[in-house]
């Protein structure tokens, strides 16, 4: 015997009604939410260090040199280019 459309439909909402009742929450609800709480507040213990984004051109030579420099001395570039304008600046603040 077969099933009537209505008969069909309703075989269909139920199976789509239980597999929507056996997906799990997403984890920005429920207990996960807590986890996601939990980094914000460690984010906020950690102050932040005042970095300013500075873009610049130069030379591809010295860029490849500073490249090299920061991998033998184990420091970033951004390091490395903090550490040469800090050194220039004293330098001209002493003349």
């Amino acid at each position: 015997m077969a099933l009537k459309s209505t008969d069909m439909a309703k075989n269909m909402a139920k199976k789509l009604d239980g597999s929507l009742k056996s997906e799990s929450l997403p984890d920005r609800f429920g207990q996960a939410s807590k986890v996601q709480n939990t980094k914000r507040e460690r984010a906020a213990e950690i102050p932040a260090s005042k970095l300013v984004p500075v873009n610049y051109r130069l030379p591809a030579d010295l860029v490849s040199r500073l490249r090299e420099h920061a991998v033998s001395t184990d420091e970033g570039i951004n390091q490395v280019v903090a550490t040469a304008l800090n050194d220039w600046l004293n330098t001209q603040t002493k003349k």
